[in-house]
């Protein structure tokens, strides 16, 4: 009796530890990559403003290859969304807001996960002859300690995908 005593005692003061120790957690995820694509604003933004455009660049447009990608009418803009639904995951983008100068920001919505809210910020390079161009994507985590262990590694995780996304926008952009 006094050994089981023991154990719950322990395990309730573990359990405390951990989520205390939780708390110190930051309990969102961001990720951010910038790059300079030498093309004027307008033709980077066709490409980002125009979620039919993503497939060519975006990396995770069609994060189940057997999806079904349906796009509302009109697919730019804000408002515009467009939604998957495959046997590994379904979920949907809808463009918050949008702005040919600006760029534009996006809700992402994917079933059984956390909402990712992101953006793709441009304005022109000092010297004119560019775009520079500023993704970012923000994780509520919430409080519980192992949605918090997952912030430490979002980065990781969907950064290279990121990289490589703005590699293939950059060199969709300056070949037009």
């Amino acid at each position: 009796m006094r050994f089981i005593k023991l154990l719950v005692l322990s395990v309730v003061i573990l359990g405390s530890m951990i989520f205390l120790l939780s708390l110190l957690f930051p309990s969102t995820g961001v990720v951010e990559r910038t790059g300079v694509i030498r093309a004027p604003i307008s033709v980077v933004y066709a490409h980002v403003g125009d979620l039919k455009a993503w497939e060519s660049w975006n990396p995770w447009t069609r994060p189940d290859t057997t999806a079904n990608l349906v796009f509302s009418s009109p697919a730019t803009g804000t408002g515009a969304w467009y939604s998957w639904d495959g046997k590994e995951s379904s979920g949907k983008v809808t463009i918050l807001d949008s702005d040919s100068a600006k760029g534009i920001h996006y809700l992402l919505d994917i079933k059984n996960a956390r909402p990712v809210h992101g953006g793709i910020e441009l304005k022109p390079t000092a010297d004119g002859t560019g775009t520079a161009i500023f993704w970012h994507m923000e994780i509520k985590l919430g409080m519980l300690p192992w949605w918090k262990l997952r912030g430490f590694v979002t980065d990781r995780i969907y950064g290279p995908a990121m990289e490589s996304g703005l590699t293939k926008l950059s060199d969709i952009c300056e070949k037009k």
